[in-house]
């Protein structure tokens, strides 16, 4: 479904895109997605020259979930001397923060279809395997301890 996309950004940036077809919840819990997008990676870095592919040039990318999963594969990948650095990641629409629900593009975009607020915490709960009962304290900040929110508010606030 994303090979076009792949595609177009491959040759827009003059770059190799890492596409993963990793497993999917729920039949395979979180971190079976994470952990096949990673291996996948570090396959393509390590053996990126016997494809024709300069390994400076590789981007992972990932819309939605994936987009998540490409964040972190770059996360996970970046304290790594023994592989080429990524050249760049592409997010389409992560989860990238679950501490605050209530910050300002929350509140923009709590109406949008498909991305409505509570759908959105629903998903994030499926993930990692939680249970949906807790949707309305996730929504109002009840999941994350008063010390930890304090500790963030410097890169997770509405300023």
């Amino acid at each position: 479904a994303y090979e076009r996309t792949c595609r177009f950004f491959a040759r827009t940036s003059n770059s190799v895109v890492v596409s993963v077809g990793y497993r999917l919840a729920p039949e395979y819990p979180y971190p079976t997605q994470f952990e096949d997008c990673l291996v996948a990676t570090i396959h393509f870095m390590k053996a990126a020259q016997d494809y024709g592919v300069d390994p400076s040039r590789i981007i992972v990318c990932g819309d939605s979930s994936g987009g998540t999963l490409a964040a972190a594969v770059a996360q996970a990948l970046v304290n790594r001397s023994d592989l080429p650095k990524l050249r760049a990641q592409i997010l389409i629409y992560p989860f990238l923060q679950a501490v605050d629900f209530n910050l300002p593009s929350y509140q923009q975009n709590k109406g949008v279809p498909l991305l409505l607020k509570e759908r959105t915490i629903a998903f994030g709960l499926k993930y990692l395997n939680k249970d949906l009962s807790a949707i309305k304290a996730v929504s109002k900040g009840c999941h994350v301890p008063e010390y930890l929110q304090r500790k963030y508010q410097k890169w997770v606030s509405a300023d």
